[in-house]
């Protein structure tokens, strides 16, 4: 008796090209692997056999190489529609089994993975009657009823670990075995395959120049289905040399654009325990936490930069975490409409030098590396010379009926005036009982509009406020605008880490002296201080379960920073990454930023949930990147605008949360002024007003 062979079934209607899916994929495996392949059709007993010949199958050939033993089975004559002689099919490292209900309910139990593959129903009958010609066609709406009958009662695609649209150009194969490659349960038999993860090799390119980067970013991605651009759209005057930044300078000084395109190019969505990650043609689908996922594709160092390249992003996954995650790190379940986390592995990416004034341009090396660069260079000298002034593209709004008098979005609040100040009251009686110090009270404000172009919205947004953060990211109907003035958590390749929060905010008025003195009312005020001061001794917290003992420190504590439409308060938490830390899991314990939750983080949030009665979303979660050098840099998700296609027919759906912190000494209109305050950079740039 040999070990039990790990075991592949393969399912999906008839013609959707399974056979030529198992025969490729197996000469694949046969790189490291022995390979055993069993195709159903040879055990169908007849043009009515289906039912008959999936027990058969599973009874005489499942059953028995689950056990590590040869399956011998009676085969059909197709010829003389009868049985055949016996045959055997000898267990390997890796068996493949493929057919109509290869992977039936009765299967199941005795598989580790599961693949269906999906084609148009025209393709489908095409491809099957050009492989069994006349035979096949007499039978085809007889089997095909013996088909729909068994997935009326068995729904197989809806539970397959990996889903491919096998459109047989050839590359069904490759994505598929991609996709695998993240099942937990193949993670042991499939190691060579994993191992093609690390080593990768780097290819970059430094050009002297300053494109624009809207201009760039249309010009390489404007068509693409996900896309990313972590935009560090304000620029500080003045700026230092490299090394010698002011701590905004420094935020400022990178801009990232690339999308799921090319060889590795993949693209990964979370909701509520399941991981859906997209690879080509071929979609894996992983049950288990989001941050458990995470570790198992980042924080090794897979990759090196050039000498000279001062970014820290060398290629890797790129997107967003949705405040909801907290359900991994302490807070209740709460669902969310949004996917909670949506991220691309950029395989290629345009990093913008801001301080040096460069492009480089990254790839990981593959056949079709030479190509993509040639075609970045071409975007970058195209939007060098022709492009529109910095920030340049149309700053309208593209809206159509959108359900306003004047045009703009009409928006409703979660809350009123008068509920908002009841949860404030709430708030301060659960910190009265001890039960917090600070809870970041936060409501949402939403839209629907008949149309609005979220391209047009965003390259406003970035003109009326520029932030370090600002980022716009696409994953097919869902946008994400947001132009972020805040850090969550950086974590150098190193091993520095770094978190700066936010805490306390003051409009910017256009008189010098009332802006002055709304300046000088925040650097002396004793509640937005002691809020300040509570979430930076939250955040030493988070980051000592992971840093070196003694290594924490506070280098900057309330520090006041202006941007176009606010004045904020600023600290900075310095430490070092403990050596050999799981870096997802530092940054799980660090997850959602204190500055969005309040003190203590745990009780805080579950106060929260009863209060805000509903979910968050992307709002109050981090946007950045997790890079191949073990690096990430993750901004606070705030004044973002979320942005969801209604589908066929559908209305635009627009979502912006906004929140503030409330402590004992907290006063309730001055709160209400303050959300106010902070949904108003966003809402005037859309023409729309603060909700009655």
């Amino acid at each position: 008796m040999t070990p039990a062979p790990v075991i592949i079934a393969i399912d999906g209607r008839s013609g959707a090209g399974k056979t030529t899916l198992a025969i490729e994929l197996a000469a694949r495996l046969r790189n490291h692997h022995k390979v055993s392949l069993f195709h159903l059709e040879d055990i169908y007993p007849g043009w009515d056999g289906l039912s008959a010949g999936i027990e058969r199958y599973v009874e005489t050939v499942l059953v028995p190489l689950r056990r590590g033993e040869a399956a011998t089975w009676v085969s059909w004559d197709w010829e003389n529609h009868c049985d055949g002689g016996p045959r055997v099919t000898l267990p390997a490292e890796i068996v493949i089994v493929e057919g109509v209900g290869a992977a039936a309910a009765p299967a199941w139990p005795l598989l580790d993975a599961v693949i269906w593959a999906d084609s148009p129903d025209g393709e489908r009958r095409t491809r099957a009657l050009e492989r069994d010609g006349d035979t096949y066609e007499p039978f085809w709406d007889q089997w095909a009823s013996q088909e729909d009958e068994l997935l009326a009662v068995d729904d197989i695609p809806q539970h397959a670990h990996v889903r491919v649209l096998n459109r047989a150009d050839g590359t069904a194969p490759a994505d598929a075995l991609q996709a695998l490659t993240y099942l937990p349960g193949l993670t042991t038999a499939l190691v060579p395959e994993l191992s093609s993860r690390r080593g990768l090799r780097l290819l970059s390119e430094r050009i002297e120049a300053r494109p624009d980067p809207a201009s760039l970013f249309q010009a390489l991605y404007g068509t693409s289905g996900n896309a990313v651009w972590l935009d560090s759209s304000l620029r500080v005057a003045g700026a230092a040399a490299p090394g010698m930044e002011t701590p905004a300078a420094e935020r400022s000084r990178f801009s990232i654009l690339a999308d799921d395109g090319g060889t590795f190019g993949q693209s990964v969505l979370h909701s509520s325990g399941v991981t859906r990650v997209t690879a080509g043609c071929a979609t894996a689908t992983v049950s288990g936490p989001f941050f458990r996922w995470l570790e198992t594709v980042w924080g090794r160092k897979a990759v090196r930069g050039a000498e000279d390249y001062p970014c820290d992003f060398t290629l890797g996954w790129l997107g967003y975490l949705g405040y909801e995650l907290k359900r991994e790190t302490g807070g209740h379940d709460v669902p969310s409409d949004t996917p909670d986390a949506g991220l691309i592995f950029a395989g290629r990416a345009v990093v913008l030098d801001h301080t040096d004034n460069t492009v480089w341009l990254l790839a990981l090396d593959a056949p079709d590396a030479a190509g993509w660069l040639a075609r970045a260079r071409e975007a970058v000298a195209d939007a060098a010379v022709s492009a529109a002034p910095e920030g340049g593209g149309s700053n309208a709004v593209v809206l159509a009926e959108a359900g306003a008098s004047n045009g703009a979005p009409a928006f409703a609040g979660r809350d009123s005036e008068a509920s908002y100040k009841r949860k404030i009251a709430e708030a301060q009686h659960q910190i009265t009982e001890g039960n917090s110090y600070e809870v970041c009270l936060t409501t949402t404000l939403e839209a629907k509009v008949p149309a609005l172009d979220p391209w047009a919205a965003y390259l406003a947004l970035r003109r009326r406020n520029p932030a370090p953060f600002a980022s716009y990211l696409r994953f097919g109907g869902l946008t994400v605008a947001s132009t972020s003035p805040e850090r969550f958590l950086r974590i150098a390749s190193d091993g520095g880490m770094r978190a700066e929060p936010i805490k306390g905010t003051r409009r910017r008025a256009a008189d010098p002296e009332t802006d002055a003195a709304l300046r000088h009312d925040l650097a002396t005020s004793l509640k937005d201080r002691a809020e300040n001061i509570m979430i930076v001794d939250l955040l030493r917290n988070d980051l000592s379960h992971f840093a070196e003992p003694g290594s924490v420190t506070v280098s900057r504590l309330c520090e006041i920073e202006s941007y176009a439409t606010v004045h904020q308060l600023v600290s900075t938490i310095d430490a070092v990454l403990l050596p050999g830390s799981p870096r997802a899991e530092a940054v799980a314990a660090c997850f959602p930023a204190g500055s969005m939750t309040g003190a203590p983080k745990i009780s805080t949030m579950a106060i929260l949930d009863r209060l805000e009665e509903g979910p968050r979303g992307v709002y109050s979660g981090a946007i950045g990147y997790f890079s191949l050098n073990g690096a990430t840099d993750l901004a606070v998700a705030i004044r973002t605008l979320v942005v969801q296609d209604g589908g066929a027919g559908g209305q635009v759906r627009l979502s912006l949360g906004v929140g503030g912190a409330i402590t004992a000494d907290s006063v309730a209109q001055d709160e209400y002024e303050e959300i106010r305050t902070k949904a108003y950079g966003v809402l005037s740039t859309l023409g729309s007003a603060f909700p009655d």
